[in-house]
């Protein structure tokens, strides 16, 4: 069986080749065939040519260097595409994912039936300030999508290589891989993983995580649930909005019959603030039910040639042109 472990490397150097060794060892006691892909994604120290001279004393060692620091989802994106391996692993370069593990997250795929594998770093050791914020994320994800990891968080996961063909990931989205798969069918689990204290370099976490993460949540939650039905979001909230307009204009008009015709008081409305909230809810839901059709459009005419569905197996006849390899 062959495994691939691809591992996005950002100014990892003192790292990788404990790292290399340990996974070695894993393959040779296992017996697993083993291939390492190492993406350097810009590192300014001597990563890269930690990566070559393992990659000159190890055939099972392979590399990709980024001109540039393009983030870790384009580091895996790039691993995946070169993955051979029937299960992909991905781990961070900082050895607190430990590869020993590894034989756990297939005796998992295998007992459980599982698609993808999400480490769970039950005892965690990092900061007070990275841990809680974490854990609110997580809980977010889990409402939001539906699936309901301990920590999303974790960079130590297991896939089989379908699900990768699968699931398109850009920007910061490679921590919802799991949610992206589940979104399509893929079976999703979890098991909780030895987490290592770091001993070289320092966390790459900071304050701007918290906020693009919310942000790409909130993508996720959109791809996940209106990928194929734009109009399913914006349109409603385009007519709560319209409605909202509709009977704040509605109360005023009754207001304005009671004061001017029954009780003539000649009540002047145009310098009511209610006026302008109404007007402004009235512009606004016809804005969304109108970007809704928009994003319809869009949809019906660039996702013509991308399926909209995972086929699990299939029996008898004779397969698609395009599913023969």
């Amino acid at each position: 069986m062959l495994l691939s472990a691809v591992i996005p490397v950002f100014n990892e150097e003192e790292s990788l080749a404990a790292l290399h060794a340990e996974l070695v060892e894993v393959a040779i006691a296992s017996g697993y065939d083993l291939e390492i892909i190492f993406i350097d994604d810009g590192s300014k120290d001597g990563s890269w040519q930690t990566i070559e001279r393992l990659a000159q004393e190890d055939s099972r060692v392979r590399g990709i260097r980024f001109r540039r620091n393009f983030g870790k989802a384009a580091g895996l994106s790039a691993g995946f595409e070169e993955a051979r391996g029937e299960f992909v692993f991905t781990l961070d370069a900082d050895l607190q994912d430990d590869p020993h593990e590894i034989p756990r997250f297939l005796a998992a795929i295998e007992e459980h039936g599982l698609d993808v594998v999400s480490g769970w770093k039950k005892k965690r050791l990092d900061p007070w300030h990275k841990v809680g914020p974490s854990r609110i994320f997580n809980w977010l994800v889990g409402v939001l999508t539906g699936v309901r990891l301990h920590d999303h968080n974790c960079g130590f996961k297991c896939y089989r290589r379908e699900v990768l063909g699968e699931v398109r990931i850009y920007g910061d989205l490679h921590r919802f891989v799991p949610v992206l798969a589940a979104a399509r069918g893929w079976q999703v689990g979890e098991i909780v993983v030895n987490h290592r204290p770091r001993k070289f370099g320092h966390s790459k976490y900071g304050v701007g995580r918290i906020i693009r993460g919310f942000l790409d949540l909130l993508t996720v939650y959109f791809l996940t649930g209106f990928n194929q039905r734009p109009q399913h979001l914006l349109g409603t909230l385009g007519i709560v909005s319209f409605t909202l307009g509709f009977f704040g204009l509605a109360c005023l008009g009754v207001y304005w019959f009671i004061d001017n015709l029954i009780m003539d008081l000649g009540t002047d409305l145009h310098n009511r603030p209610i006026l302008m909230y109404a007007l402004a809810a009235l512009l606004l839901g016809a804005q969304f039910i109108s970007m809704g059709f928009l994003a319809e459009l869009l949809t019906s005419y660039l996702g013509r040639d991308v399926k909209t569905y995972s086929v699990k197996s299939r029996v008898g006849g004779t397969p698609a042109e395009e599913d023969v390899p």
